[in-house]
């Protein structure tokens, strides 16, 4: 499996914590021992640890020192608040001053783990894509993130039957979800420079006449009528479902033909219910507000139906979090794909991984209130 954090890559004593570098020069000045840590989130999670166990496991070898690694739960199994994820054992001079780096590499992919596949088990139907890498803090990041995504939708897969992840954005994590290369539409960027939501479409097509159309129908405000015109165009393609459309309308405004009403109307149509029973403003929003809605999916629904392209799919992006998603069920909105990197933790802290050493010289020993974490007899 590709991994960015090669041991060569990073220079430890210069990243990690200081009480760290110092704690490892005074073992090798007294004497250095075997010790055991255990490694765990403060909130539930699924299991995400290949890419910090790998890394533990280089850098051991760079060193030409061996090390044990206890993994206590299976790849995407669920874990419970202060569970340990593993145990890991070796020489104290040689773990002590990584502990900062395996735990930037643990809590984040484990959280968004359990966001993916949150989102999976709610829309078991759609197809999802990881649109993570715009919104993560470098390459690294953006490896842990669509990492996690893979664990999460595999997990919704196996267990659901869900659809789940079916690619993501780039290349270089595109095989995490058994991919050569990455996943979209067209940006924002080529209508405008393009001139219009078809010649933007013509253009694509030129350049890669074997791949599906994308239409990415927002720009100008005219979803649908823009919509409608780029499946006249390429009505043959259109008729075979090598089209999609992609609603990506931002919170400032309605999707063509819209208001606050007509929307209403429209679920009225197609699923009376989600809006009949009591909803917070935010659920209310995702239902019948402005941007991508469910009325603006269903309306745009209706209009490709009406016109006869009834095989062109829709593809919806914009905040599609694990309680849009929700929404989304319950208005039954016809979706085929999501485009999200909502699947990010929404609190950083909440991916705080910490680690606790339990046990120095094979003698159990662990600081008072964390005795939770002490090995169990199974």
């Amino acid at each position: 499996m590709q991994n960015s954090h090669k041991p060569d890559a990073i220079d430890i004593p210069s990243w990690t914590d200081k009480y760290f570098s110092n704690t490892k020069a005074i073992v090798e000045h007294f004497g250095d021992t075997e010790v055991t840590y255990a490694f765990f989130l403060r909130r539930p999670v699924l299991s995400a640890t290949r890419l910090a166990t790998q890394w533990i496991q280089a850098q051991a070898k760079k060193q030409g020192m061996s090390v044990t690694i206890e993994v206590l739960h299976e790849e995407g199994e669920w874990v419970g608040a202060g569970e340990p994820l593993f145990y890991l054992s070796g020489s104290f001079a040689l773990l002590v001053e990584l502990e900062t780096l395996i735990l930037q590499t643990l809590g984040s992919a484990c959280v968004a783990a359990y966001n993916a596949y949150e989102m999976c088990q709610i829309l078991p139907n759609v197809s999802f894509l990881a649109m993570d890498a715009r919104h993560c803090a470098g390459t690294g990041m953006a490896e842990m993130m669509a990492y996690g995504a893979s664990v999460g939708s595999k997990v919704a897969q196996s267990k659901l039957g869900a659809v789940g992840f079916i690619g993501n954005a780039t290349d270089a994590t595109a095989h995490f979800f058994g991919r050569e290369k990455g996943l979209g539409t067209v940006p924002h960027a080529l209508i405008g420079y393009a001139g219009s939501t078809l010649k933007a479409a013509q253009m694509f097509h030129e350049c890669f006449p074997k791949e599906n159309i994308p239409i990415l129908a927002d720009y100008f405000g005219r979803e649908i009528t823009d919509t409608l015109e780029v499946c006249n165009a390429f009505s043959d393609l259109a008729n075979e479902g090598k089209i999609a459309v992609r609603l990506d309308t931002h919170g400032g405004r309605f999707l063509e033909g819209l208001d606050t009403q007509r929307s209403y109307h429209v679920l009225e149509r197609h699923a009376p219910d989600a809006v009949r029973d009591y909803r917070t403003e935010a659920e209310l929003h995702d239902l019948i507000g402005t941007g991508v809605s469910a009325a603006a999916i269903w309306s745009m629904r209706e209009s490709l139906d009406n016109a006869g392209f009834s095989k062109v799919r829709i593809i919806a992006s914009s905040g599609f979090t694990p309680q849009k998603c929700r929404s989304m069920a319950w208005a039954k909105a016809p979706i085929d794909i999501i485009g999200t990197g909502s699947f990010l933790p929404d609190r950083w802290s909440e991916t705080n991984a910490t680690a606790d050493i339990i046990a120095y010289g094979g003698v159990p020993r662990v600081k008072v209130g964390r005795e939770f974490l002490l090995k169990k007899e199974r």
